[in-house]
Order: structure tokens, then sequence, then C-alpha cells
């Protein structure tokens, strides 16, 4: 899956959790940037994550990811 699939796809997850269709992801996005993200909303996101991508996030490497960036590269690694 390339990472314009992924972006595609997490871009959809993100206005469903977040109920926002104005959300544009980037390499950089993080959590600062969209208003309603806080620690429910994260817990909610990365299990739509896991369910829209069919995988399953290892807690240790999700406490390390620093952008939506790091996360498409996390979701490309583990659906490949």
């Amino acid at each position: 899956m390339s990472r314009t699939e992924i972006f595609a796809r997490l871009t959809q997850v993100f206005r469903d959790v977040f109920d926002d269709e104005s959300i544009t992801l980037s390499e950089t996005t993080t959590a600062a940037d969209i208003e309603d993200w806080d620690s429910l909303s994260h817990i909610m996101l990365l299990s739509s994550v896991e369910d829209e991508f069919g995988i399953k996030f290892d807690m240790r490497a999700v406490q390390g990811l620093q952008n939506v960036g790091a996360m498409v590269d996390l979701i490309g690694s583990l659906s490949a």
C-alpha cells in the first residue's frame, strides 16, 4: 500500500473520529494541530486506525510517534 493510499484512508479515519470533514493531514500533523485531539480521542483514534487497516499496534511503538508521518510509516510497516 502506498503512502498516498495510507494518507487517504487515515484522513477519513481522522475525520470520522473527530467529526470534522475539514481535517487535512500532513507528514507533520500532531495532536496540537487538531483541536479535539486529547487522550480519550487518541485511544478512539488508535482503535479506529487498527480497524481500518486490519493491524494491531504495539503500545511502545505508538508512544514513540511524533507526528502523522510517523504513524503512516508504522501503518505501512505493519500492513506490508
